[in-house]
C-alpha cells in the first residue's frame, strides 16, 4: 500500500478549499504551507520523503480565464518557472496520473461541471522534490477558486485515487512530446487507450534537446516502453526528424498518437 501526501497551501484559495472537503471526507496525511508551494524552499523535505506519492492540491491561473480542471507532473524543461530548477523535473508515475485522470473526468461528469475543460497539461513550473508527485489543480480565475462543487470536486477524485489506486502491470509506459499546453491528443490517450503517460514536453519549450527527453525518461517512476509524438503538434517535417533522430540515437522506441489505439 502506497503511502499518499497531499501538499496545499492556506495562501491558495482553491487549495484550502479542496482541502477543507477532503477533511470531511476522511483521514490523510496533509503537508499544509503558509506560502507558495511551487518554491521547493518552502516544503519540508524531511517529511515528503517520508512518503511514496505526493499530490499537490492547487489553482491554476489562466491568463485566458480557461475553466479547467487539471492535472500535470511539475519540472522546468529549460528557464524556471515558478519555482523549481532549470532543466529539471520532478520524479512523475504514469500509472498513477492515468488513474487519477480517469476519475476526475469521471467525478466531473457526475457532479455536472461540464463548464470546465477537464486536461492534462504539460509537464510546468516547480517545486522540485525527489518523491513522485503531481498537481490537480482548479483553473482560471477567482470565481473558479472558489467553486464549492469544483473544489469538492477535485476532493473526490484525490480521495478515490488514493484509496483505488493499484498498478496496473498491462498497462504501457509512454512520455508524450509536441502539442501545446493543454494536451488535446495526449488527453485522449490518458484516458481511452491502454498507455499510461507520464512527463509531457510541449513543442513550445524547442528546440526539443537530448537532455530533455533523457530528463523525462530517467525520472518516470516505471520503466518507459516508448515516446509517444504529437505528429502535427511537432511542427515542420524537419523538427519532428529532429525528435525522431534524438530518440533512435538514444535506442527509445517512439509512436505516433495516431497509431495508439483508443
Amino acid at each position: 500500500m502506497k503511502k499518499f501526501l497531499i501538499i496545499g497551501s492556506k495562501a491558495d484559495k482553491a487549495s484550502r478549499n479542496i482541502i477543507m472537503n477532503l477533511m470531511e471526507l476522511g483521514r490523510f496525511n496533509y503537508h499544509l504551507i503558509n506560502g507558495d508551494m511551487l518554491k521547493t524552499e518552502n516544503l519540508n523535505k524531511e517529511l515528503i520523503n517520508k512518503f511514496d506519492y505526493v499530490i499537490f492540491a492547487s489553482r491554476h491561473k489562466s491568463a485566458k480565464k480557461e475553466k479547467t480542471l487539471s492535472i500535470h507532473a511539475p519540472g522546468n524543461w529549460g528557464e524556471v518557472w515558478g519555482g523549481g530548477e532549470k532543466g529539471r523535473v520532478a520524479p512523475s508515475g504514469a500509472l498513477f496520473q492515468k488513474h487519477l485522470f480517469g476519475i476526475l473526468n469521471k467525478q466531473a461528469k457526475k457532479l455536472d461541471l461540464s463548464r470546465y475543460n477537464v486536461t492534462m497539461e504539460v509537464t510546468h513550473h516547480g517545486p522540485l522534490i525527489d518523491v513522485p508527485c503531481v498537481f490537480i489543480e482548479i483553473g482560471g480565475t477567482e470565481v473558479e477558486w472558489a467553486d464549492r462543487r469544483a473544489a469538492f470536486c477535485v476532493a473526490q477524485t484525490i480521495r478515490e485515487a488514493i484509496e483505488t489506486f493499484k498498478e496496473n502491470p498491462y498497462n504501457e509506459i509512454g512520455i508524450g512530446i509536441g502539442g501545446n499546453h493543454y494536451c488535446q491528443s495526449f488527453n485522449k490517450i490518458q484516458l481511452n487507450s491502454n498507455v499510461a503517460l507520464s512527463h509531457i514536453i510541449p513543442k513550445y519549450v524547442g528546440p526539443i534537446t537530448e537532455s530533455m527527453i533523457l530528463e523525462a525518461l530517467n525520472n518516470t517512476l516505471e520503466e518507459v516502453d516508448f515516446a509517444v509524438l504529437d505528429w502535427k503538434g511537432l511542427g515542420k517535417a524537419e523538427e519532428r526528424q529532429v525528435v525522431i533522430d534524438l530518440l533512435e540515437r538514444n535506442y527509445i522506441s517512439w509512436k505516433r498518437t495516431g497509431e495508439i489505439k483508443k
